[in-house]
């Protein structure tokens, strides 16, 4: 199909791409005024799209689910710093809820350079299958797809291919999935871009990867039988590129960001040489207890500097090279280095690895018991490679470590694979029998926490005939269906309820990542807790509906922020005013930061009244947390920071410190988990007040009507949310 491309106007190309695998048919429609003005972009267009194709009875893999891709009109400028996000959207396989996950590189920049605010695909191919959208050409195809199911292999076939047809890499960015997508429900989209700054052995330059990794879209994609989406553009060249309302308004705020990146990183966090794995040694201080170390049991281990982002700065990463993972990005926070291969098919080889990131040191390290920094990155690798999870998969393996711990598993049950504690070996090889979909294990792994736990119950009763569910439980790291991202929450409230209740993907930080500043004494109320629990998202997800990484936000505090009128400094204040000025300057419009941010509220509701139309009437029954993420789930984790939770309890019941000591370590316990499951209770009760939902946390009609959503949504979901909440 042919298409007339036109300019960009206010960050927008004002056009969606329809693509209907089944059919073959591809076609563009105007971005709706209404919509565009209601739905900010991004994460946001991408929910109302996913609303408007699916019915509550439509499944992850059914033809009619779409899988959609969507920028930001704040995305794909160089001229700010961290304007490389772009989301996935669909219904997740894992939860059958909509599954959400942010992206970087540069493949939302050139969907957007290449005229579209949101590609939507739906229907099923009958073969193997490529889209290719060509900004050059103005012109969009569906051709058979190179028969590689390894991703970077995958990834030279297409170099190869659009190289010799004459396009340069840095005019190159497609998505991708591989052969683990096929074989799970967790599998990930990568993100591919040319860095040509980067030394390798040959010479300069070299493709890089970012993922879309939550909620299993990759699978969605490989479903449809798709096994990458290209587009080729090139960069808005001339005055005002971008259809900016006040070029020079944007421009002065993206210098102002870039100014105090460049002046805090490197006296702080130092992300530029760390990356964010950095934030190991923050959790993994001792007063925090906030590193999971063997299925989240503990919360600080001495051996975390072995994995610490300090040690892959002066080891592992190569440094040479920009490490933006879009350009003007001066954080360089996109870390990576060279490892040799020590399993599978590609043993003894020497492979780039695009990281590791926090959660994926965290998850392939302390959470597994391994310090072993080579062995995390290995495990990143073949990830990446296969197309699948990073966090989902160390979750699951952990709790597979702890089954084997506790005697639920035996080796004559995993064909031999014993996945003990530290055994980087076996863990390798779960991945790769997980991927390739090989043995009764990997069958049941693949279908996330929820069929492992049936699994592992199921074999344990058959050996005893004793049904260890109501056990399995307690440790089977999930929220909804979607496995823990790495951070320990016995120590901060809020991020239980962000985990329980604000994320409403399941157990994941983006939305309202609030333990760091938690641990911080950000929060020192119940109404402060659960003010956080709304004002954080409305700025997170609002950054993915703009299009704007978080990063230059969270983690460069902006020294200013210390001097603005703003009762939570933690929020960063000053840097959220250059995001507005940047909104403002892009726009046309007139906003605060608070204003600007406040329209997520909107999303957050539409996500919520699409799980509702799921869950139903146990809609709040699935906004908890398994109780290994409350507090200590045996006596002996109890005694492991038995002076803190002895305080705990003292402050719970009143007593002296004396007192408490009198009693045994069960009742102590008890009273310990007693008190903070009902904490966690009370905070999710104000938080769904906070957002004008009923007491099972279904949103009301009159809430609904004074966000403006009601007009938005759908004759079945207005019904249902009237029968349910009124």
């Amino acid at each position: 199909m042919n298409y007339t491309r036109d300019r960009l106007r206010q960050g927008y190309a004002n056009r969606i791409l329809n693509v209907d695998l089944g059919s073959t048919a591809i076609s563009t429609q105007q971005l709706d005024p209404g919509v565009k003005e209601y739905f900010m972009g991004g994460r946001s267009l991408g929910l109302y799209l996913l609303h408007r194709a699916t019915t509550p009875a439509t499944r992850a893999h059914d033809p009619e689910n779409p899988l959609i891709l969507a920028n930001g009109p704040l995305g794909g400028i160089p001229q700010f710093p961290g304007a490389a996000k772009a989301m996935a959207i669909s219904l997740s396989p894992l939860t059958g809820i909509p599954g959400v996950s942010n992206f970087g590189g540069y493949f939302g920049a050139f969907l957007k350079y290449a005229g579209f605010d949101a590609l939507q695909v739906t229907g099923k191919s009958g073969h193997e299958t490529m889209i290719v959208i060509d900004g050059f050409k103005q012109e969009v195809t569906i051709e058979e797809a190179p028969d590689f199911r390894e991703v970077f292999e995958l990834e030279k076939a297409i170099a190869e291919r659009f190289t010799a047809a004459g396009y340069d890499k840095k005019n190159i960015a497609f998505m991708s999935t591989g052969i683990g997508a096929d074989h799970t429900a967790f599998g990930c989209i990568n993100s591919h871009y040319y860095d040509v700054t980067k030394p390798t052995p040959e010479g300069k330059g070299i493709f890089r990867t970012k993922q879309a990794g939550r909620t299993g879209i990759g699978s969605v994609m490989r479903g449809k039988r798709i096994r990458a989406i290209v587009v080729l553009a090139a960069y808005p060249q001339g005055e005002n590129p971008y259809g900016a309302a006040d070029w020079d308004r944007v421009r002065q705020a993206g210098a102002k960001l870039h100014s105090v990146v460049k002046e805090v990183d490197p006296q702080s966090l130092k992300m530029y040489r760390k990356g964010s794995a950095g934030l190991i040694t923050f959790m993994n201080k001792p007063e925090y207890q906030s590193l999971p170390v063997n299925n989240f049991q503990q919360g600080s281990d001495p051996r975390a500097p072995q994995i610490c982002g300090k040690f892959y700065a002066e080891h592992l990463f190569e440094h040479r090279g920009m490490d933006g993972c879009f350009p003007g990005c001066n954080l360089r926070c996109t870390k990576g280095g060279w490892v040799t291969l020590s399993s599978g098919t590609h043993q003894g080889q020497k492979a780039w690895v695009d990281g590791p990131e926090y959660e994926t040191a965290a998850g392939f390290g302390s959470n597994l018991g391994i310090w072993n920094p080579e062995f995390i990155m290995e495990a990143n690798w073949h990830c990446d490679n296969y197309g699948i999870d990073t966090i989902t998969t160390a979750t699951l393996m952990a709790f597979l470590m702890e089954c084997f711990q506790r005697g639920y598993l035996t080796a004559a049950d995993t064909d031999g694979l014993e996945l003990a504690w530290g055994n980087e070996q076996a863990a390798l090889e779960f991945i790769h029998r997980l991927a390739h979909g090989k043995g009764a294990l990997a069958g049941a792994a693949a279908h996330g926490m929820a069929g492992l736990v049936d699994w592992v119950a199921e074999c344990y009763r058959g050996r005893t005939g004793i049904d260890p569910r109501p056990e399995l439980d307690l440790f089977a790291m999930q929220t909804k269906g979607l496995p823990f991202s790495f951070y320990r929450t016995h120590r901060s409230l809020s991020m239980q309820a962000s985990y329980a209740a604000a994320s409403d993907i399941g157990a994941h930080h983006a939305a309202a990542w609030l333990i760091k500043v938690d641990l911080l004494g950000a929060f020192p109320t119940f109404e402060d807790k659960a003010k956080a629990l709304i004002t954080y998202p409305r700025v997170r997800l609002g950054n993915d509906n703009m299009g704007v990484c978080k990063l230059p936000w969270v983690d460069v505090f902006n020294p200013d922020s210390a001097k603005v009128a703003n009762p939570d400094m933690h929020i960063n204040p000053a840097s959220q005013e250059l995001y507005a000025e940047y909104f403002n300057g892009m726009l046309g419009t007139e906003l605060t930061w608070e204003e600007i941010f406040a329209q997520t509220d909107r999303d957050i509701n539409l996500q919520r009244v699409m799980n509702v139309m799921h869950f139903g009437r146990d809609t709040r029954r699935f906004d908890w947390i398994p109780d290994r993420a409350v507090g200590p789930t045996e006596d002996f984790l109890y005694e492991l920071e038995g002076d803190y939770n002895d305080r705990q309890v003292a402050e719970a019941t009143g007593k002296t410190i004396e007192g408490i000591r009198t009693l045994t370590t069960s009742e102590k316990r008890s009273i310990l988990m007693n008190h903070r499951k009902e904490n966690l209770r009370k905070l999710i009760d104000k938080y769904y007040a906070e957002r004008g939902w009923n007491s099972e946390g279904i949103p009301t009609v009159a809430t609904l009507e004074r966000l403006g959503l009601w007009q938005f949504l759908k004759q079945e979901a207005r019904d249902r949310i009237t029968e349910l909440a009124g």
